[in-house]
C-alpha cells in the first residue's frame, strides 16, 4: 500500500528541514573545516621553512673547506641550543611527536596531560625547533613532528565548538595528525590510512565523514601550493620477472631486520638504563647532545652532506638514475646519523630518514645482485623504502600507501604491498612497536608488560 503523495513528500522534506534548523551543527562543522584549512597552511609553511633550513646548511657545508669546518662546529652548537630550549620551555616537543599524540589519544589520559602533550602553542615550538635541527645538519625529518603539529593546530578548534557538538578532542587530534601526514607527504590517502592504522583505537570515529573531509582539505592545501606531483617523480620500472624474486625477498628480509634493529635501538635509548652511556646522558644531557651533534657533523663532513636532513635528494637520485654516486657506506652512515640525532633528545622525526635508509639498502642489494646501474635496481630501491619504513613504524599498510603515492608506484602495487607485509612481520620478531613503547614513556598506560616505569620520556 503506497503512502499518499503529501505524506511521501513530507517524509522526504522533514530530514532536510531538521538539518536546516540545526544551524549550530553547521557552524561547528564549518569551524572544524576552517581549522583543517589552517592545519594545511601551517604544514605547508613548515615544509617551506624546513626546506629553507636544509638548503641553508647544505650551502654552508658545500662552500669549501672553511664552510665545511664551520658546519662541523655549527652542528653540535645548534644541537645543544635546540635541546636547551626543548628541556626548558617545551619538554613535550622532544622526539618525533607521534608517541605524544598516541599518549594524548588514550582514553585514560587526563585532560591536563592531553593539553601538555598536544596544543597550538606546543605545535609552533615543535615546528621551529625541528627546523632549527635541520638548519644544524642533523639527520632528521619533519613528517613525524608534523603529526604533533597538525594535532595541536586542530585541537585549537575545541574552544570554538558548542558543548553539544559531539566532536571531542580525540576526533580533532586524529583529524589534525592525519591531515598533517597528508599535507606533509602530499598524500591524502596516506593520511587517512595513517589515522586508521596508527592513531585511533576506536572502532569508528564519531564523525568519520567530517574527519576525512578535514584530512582531504588539508591535503588539498598542500597540493595547491606544491602541485599535484609525487615527491620522487614517477617511478619508471621495466617489466619485472621472476629473476628479481630472490633480490626482492632479500631486500624485504634485510629491511625488516635492520628496520627492527633501528626501532629497538631508539626504544632502548629512550628508556635509558644502567650502562655508562645512559648514566652520562641522564647526568649531563647537554654534553651528550653536543657529542651526538659532533658525531653527526663528522659523518656529514665525510659524506659531503649526503646524510644531513631528511634525505630526499639522495633518495630521488636513486629512484631516478638507479646509480647514485653516493659515498661508500652511505646506508650505514645514514642509519647511524639518524640514530644519534634522535638519541640527542631534540625534536626529530624518522619517517623521511627511514625512506632514505631503505633506498640505500635497496641499492646495496642491487649492487650485490649485479643490478647496479640497470633499470631493475630502481624496483629494489622502492622495495627498500617501503620495507624499512614498514619495519620501523610497524604500519605496513601506511608505509605501502605513502611510498606508492610518493613514487607513483602503481606499477609495483603487489610487490610493494608484499614487501611491506613481510618486512613488518620480520621487524616484529626483533622489536616491539616503537611508537607504542615510546608513548608509554610519555604517560600512556602500557598495553602489555615491558617498559620499566619511571623511565625518562625524552626520546627520539
Amino acid at each position: 500500500m503506497s503512502l499518499p503523495p503529501d505524506r511521501s513528500l513530507r517524509a522526504l522534506i522533514e530530514p532536510l528541514l531538521r538539518e536546516m534548523r540545526s544551524g549550530r551543527q553547521w557552524i561547528d562543522r564549518s569551524v572544524v573545516l576552517v581549522f583543517a584549512l589552517l592545519t594545511g597552511l601551517v604544514v605547508t609553511a613548515f615544509t617551506a621553512l624546513a626546506d629553507l633550513a636544509t638548503g641553508t646548511w647544505v650551502a654552508l657545508q658545500g662552500s669549501g673547506w672553511t664552510g665545511a669546518l664551520l658546519a662541523l662546529l655549527w652542528t653540535p652548537v645548534l644541537t645543544v641550543a635546540v635541546l636547551m630550549w626543548t628541556r626548558r620551555f617545551a619538554r613535550e616537543a622532544g622526539g618525533s611527536g607521534i608517541p605524544q599524540v598516541l599518549a594524548a589519544l588514550h582514553d585514560d589520559t587526563p585532560p591536563e596531560r592531553v593539553s601538555a602533550l598536544v596544543s597550538p602553542r606546543l605545535a609552533l615550538q615543535k615546528l621551529l625547533l625541528t627546523c632549527a635541527g635541520l638548519l644544524g645538519g642533523l639527520s632528521i625529518g619533519r613528517e613525524g613532528p608534523t603529526v604533533q603539529v597538525g594535532a595541536g593546530v586542530m585541537l585549537g578548534a575545541r574552544r570554538w565548538l558548542s558543548p553539544g557538538s559531539g566532536i571531542d578532542a580525540h576526533d580533532l587530534m586524529v583529524a589534525g595528525a592525519a591531515a598533517g601526514v597528508a599535507a606533509a607527504f602530499n598524500t591524502p590517502l596516506g593520511g587517512i590510512v595513517f589515522a586508521i592504522e596508527q592513531l585511533t583505537r576506536r572502532r569508528d570515529l564519531r564523525h568519520s565523514n567530517l574527519t576525512i573531509a578535514a584530512i582531504v582539505l588539508a591535503g588539498l592545501v598542500s597540493i595547491s601550493v606544491f602541485g599535484n606531483k609525487s615527491y620522487f617523480g614517477a617511478l619508471e620500472v621495466p617489466r619485472l620477472d621472476w629473476t628479481l624474486l630472490a633480490p626482492g625477498v632479500a631486500v624485504a628480509l634485510a629491511a625488516g631486520l635492520s628496520g627492527g634493529l633501528f626501532a629497538r635501538l631508539l626504544v632502548l635509548c629512550a628508556q635509558g638504563g644502567g650502562d655508562r652511556v645512559s648514566r652520562w646522558r641522564a647526568a649531563h644531557p647537554l654534553h651528550f647532545a653536543a657529542a651526538c651533534g659532533l658525531a653527526v657533523g663528522l659523518i656529514g663532513l665525510v659524506t659531503s652532506g649526503a646524510t644531513a636532513g631528511a634525505g630526499y635528494h639522495p633518495t630521488r637520485a636513486l629512484l631516478e638514475h638507479g646509480d647514485d654516486g653516493l659515498p661508500p657506506l652511505y646506508t650505514l652512515l645514514k642509519f647511524v646519523a639518524t640514530w644519534l640525532s634522535a638519541w640527542s633528545g631534540v625534536p626529530a622525526g624518522t619517517f623521511a630518514p627511514s625512506l632514505a635508509i631503505g633506498a640505500g639498502l635497496g641499492q646495496d642489494i642491487a649492487r650485490l645482485a649485479g643490478l647496479a646501474g640497470r633499470p631493475e635496481s630502481v624496483a629494489l630501491v622502492a622495495l627498500g623504502m617501503v620495507g624499512f619504513l614498514s619495519a620501523t613504524t610497524q604500519g605496513p599498510i601506511t608505509a605501502f600507501i605513502i611510498v606508492m603515492e610518493m613514487v607513483s608506484g602503481q606499477a609495483m602495487v603487489l610487490s610493494l604491498m608484499a614487501c611491506a607485509l613481510l618486512s613488518g612481520a620480520v621487524a616484529r620478531l626483533v622489536s616491539p612497536s616503537m611508537y607504542t613503547e615510546m608513548a608509554v614513556l610519555w604517560g600512556m598506560p602500557r598495553p602489555a608488560a615491558g617498559v620499566a616505569a619511571g623511565a625518562s620520556p625524552h626520546s627520539g
